[in-house]
């Protein structure tokens, strides 16, 4: 196929995912094993796609059913909302919003299925219903579309903003001003590609942010995000070197995270709000904090006592 010209310019592994609904992982292992040509030669996965050029990209025959993740349930997946149209779940840490290449764990996709539920089938086969995703390590409340118009209609609310994603993060310090907002883009990091950063190149990522409580060594701060980029939150934060207790993949201490008993970044989405997609109405729903950041975040106060 000619390249389109909204992609000329992209590197390959973004270029692939876009054009075919793939992950931008399985992108990559395509261009890694020779099977994408650009005017006629293999490139790499961060080349560059040229106006005018000739694409071509080999795919394999699509995984057997036994090679994908089996659906199964997943222990503390709680149901908040349900209904025709979509079904609004409290995803515990340790759970994918999906599968991908390389996770073999449990996903918020596998534990409906293996509850009965049927979700829209729009979107790449590994991640039907899903209009929106948090990570592994973030717990919290994730919306997935049950019908084909809802998948429809949310993805486009998510696309226009106009839903209302909120969060809580125990960060380290204290952010000054205590309530301001993080206009700063966002990209794969410049030396480790399984890392996102702040770059010059990078995706416009905005988060608002407003501090709840200042503790000795850290501030519980309520963040309103604007945009949806990977990893947003805690690149933006750890940017302003307030990174999120417990986040040692963004630079968190250590000691604090020994300390709260944290394996994990103390982040969690608290509250949704969106127009359902049937009847327009608003609907919010809201979450408490897991036992692991409800004890950490106690450790953290009692130590200013």
């Amino acid at each position: 196929m000619p390249v389109p010209d909204g992609l000329a310019g992209e590197r390959v592994d973004a270029a692939i995912a876009r054009l075919l609904g793939l992950s931008r992982t399985r992108a990559a292992e395509l261009a890694a094993a020779g099977g994408v040509r650009l005017d006629g030669a293999a490139v790499g996965k961060s080349d560059r796609l040229v106006p005018g050029g000739w694409l071509e990209v080999d795919l394999p025959d699509p995984p057997r059913p036994a090679d994908q993740t089996p659906p199964e349930p997943v222990p503390g997946m709680r149901i908040v909302h349900d209904d025709d149209d979509v079904v609004v779940v409290d995803k515990p840490v340790g759970v994918a919003a999906h599968g991908s290449p390389g996770w073999t764990g449990p996903t918020v996709v596998g534990a409906l299925a293996a509850a009965g539920y049927r979700i829209s089938t729009s979107g790449a086969a590994e991640r039907q219903g899903v209009v929106h995703r948090l990570d592994v390590g973030t717990s919290g409340l994730m919306v997935v579309a049950k019908s084909e118009h809802a998948y429809t209609v949310l993805k486009r609310a998510f696309k226009e903003r106009t839903v209302d994603k909120v969060y809580h993060a125990l960060v380290q310090g204290h952010p000054e001003p205590t309530t301001g907002t993080i206009d700063a883009p966002i990209g794969r990091h410049p030396s480790s590609d399984w890392k996102f950063a702040v770059v010059a190149d990078g995706k416009p990522s905005v988060t608002h942010y407003r501090v709840l409580e200042m503790l000795p060594a850290a501030s519980l701060v309520e963040v309103h995000l604007e945009t949806g980029r990977t990893h947003q939150i805690r690149v933006h934060f750890s940017a302003l070197r307030h990174p999120c207790v417990g986040d040692l993949t963004y630079g968190a201490d250590p000691r604090l995270a020994e300390r709260t008993g944290l394996t994990r970044q103390w982040l969690h989405a608290m509250r949704l709000a969106f127009d359902h997609p049937a009847t327009g109405r608003r609907l919010e729903v809201t979450s408490q904090y897991p036992d692991d950041l409800a004890a950490a975040l106690a450790t953290v106060r009692d130590a200013g006592r």
